[in-house]
């Protein structure tokens, strides 16, 4: 039988929880000052209306995204400009699998409803161009990404470019939420997963 899990685990959890609550303030920021405006999270495209097509959306652009990333990883991988994959040591416990899922999550909603579409809708509404407000919501996005070395701040970059360019095309950032989340999901699980098992990842 199986003795209870050592403190030290429980505040590994505890801690993971708190970052991902912590991640997810701010988009309460955002639907707080969304409705102080006399909006609402639909008006990033947030909301139940069109469901067959935000799905067709999401998995084609996680299937695009999840395709390129993965060439783009062992791509700078292969020439020195970024640094090592770092997800975890592995799903040995029955709830590491949720807690990454949960951070997959976290990541994505904060990121496309910030730094996607409530910064590009709100350079929009000062009178910024297009082209302007995709280039700042994108540097800003691969900024905060240079934690994972030049070529992880590029990719996100190149990420924040492409699906910046689809939200100010449809206005709708669900389907961009759905796409990184399934992406992250599979690459998070996926890799814990693999990584003891095969030699060709990073």
């Amino acid at each position: 039988m199986t003795g209870p899990a050592a403190p030290q685990a429980w505040l590994d959890v505890t801690y993971q929880l708190l970052d991902i609550g912590t991640t997810l303030a701010p988009v309460l920021l955002v639907a707080y000052l969304l409705v102080r405006s006399g909006e609402s999270m639909a008006t990033l495209g947030v909301d139940r209306t069109r469901p067959a097509s935000d799905a067709r959306w999401s998995l084609a652009l996680a299937a695009i995204v999840g395709g390129v990333g993965l060439g783009l990883l062992f791509a700078a991988k292969g020439l020195g400009i970024n640094r090592d994959v770092i997800v975890g040591s592995g799903a040995n416990r029955w709830w590491d699998v949720i807690l990454l899922v949960g951070q997959a999550a976290k990541t994505a909603i904060g990121e496309e409803v910030i730094v996607c579409g409530y910064l590009l809708l709100r350079f929009r509404q000062l009178g910024w161009s297009d082209g302007r407000s995709l280039a700042a919501a994108s540097l800003v996005r691969g900024s905060y990404h240079l934690y994972q070395g030049f070529g992880g701040a590029i990719g996100n970059i190149i990420l924040g470019l492409f699906f910046g360019f689809i939200y100010q095309r449809r206005g709708r950032v669900l389907p961009l939420i759905i796409a990184h989340f399934v992406v992250d999901a599979i690459a998070f699980v996926g890799y814990v997963e693999l990584k003891n098992h095969v030699s060709w990842l990073p």
